[in-house]
């Protein structure tokens, strides 16, 4: 879980904004929850947008409009419906902890076809799955995607989550090579493989 520190707030037109004091992961449509900052600002909430300038309200057809002479960074917007607040210092926290499960310990041993696994496998196997599962969520997050923490997005996305947890239990007790200045060898380097990448759609960034 992350949490970040809250540095102003403000409400305008039942739309509260927080500002961070660092760079963030939050993604738009996941929860976050604030805390500390006040009991109109606190709660958990789905974040609506991630603002870079000062949000000024609404317009007639319900879209957000903004200053685009005052540039802010690091800010959160969630839906709140209260009376409006000027912007203002303030403290306080927002926890991020978003928890993918597209796929579980079952479809990684269906797929490496390990039926008869043992308890310890077993445990394994659901180490690997929610490693996979937070992996895959988030460099489809870094490639500009917005999903879903519950649904995977498509059929393909789920197979290179699948295929990526597999990977991971396949390397059980390896290590990559150790480096060595040896007749100054050079250790090499691994990577997600390209089947995997063009399963989970990140060969290119989205927003490209």
């Amino acid at each position: 879980m992350a949490t970040y520190t809250v540095t102003n707030k403000y409400l305008v037109d039942n739309y509260a904004v927080l500002q961070l004091l660092t760079p963030n992961e939050i993604a738009v449509g996941q929860s976050i929850t604030v805390a500390g900052v006040d009991a109109t600002f606190n709660g958990t909430v789905s974040v609506v947008a991630l603002p870079q300038y000062l949000f000024i309200g609404v317009d007639d057809q319900g879209d957000l409009l903004y200053d685009y002479q005052v540039p802010i960074q690091n800010q959160v917007l969630y839906a709140k419906t209260a009376t409006d607040v000027e912007r203002v210092a303030a403290s306080g926290t927002v926890a991020y902890n978003p928890v993918c499960t597209w796929i579980t310990a079952t479809n990684i041993e269906d797929w490496l076809g390990i039926g008869t696994a043992t308890a310890a496998d077993t445990t394994f196997l659901t180490q690997c799955a929610s490693a996979a599962n937070a992996f895959c969520y988030r460099r489809r997050q870094e490639a500009g995607y917005i999903d879903s923490l519950t649904t995977s997005p498509s059929g393909d996305v789920t197979l290179g989550t699948i295929q990526y947890g597999g990977a991971l239990y396949r390397q059980r007790g390896s290590i990559d090579v150790f480096a060595s200045f040896s007749e100054m060898g050079t250790a090499p380097t691994t990577g997600l493989s390209p089947i995997i990448k063009q399963l989970l759609g990140i060969s290119r960034p989205q927003v490209a």
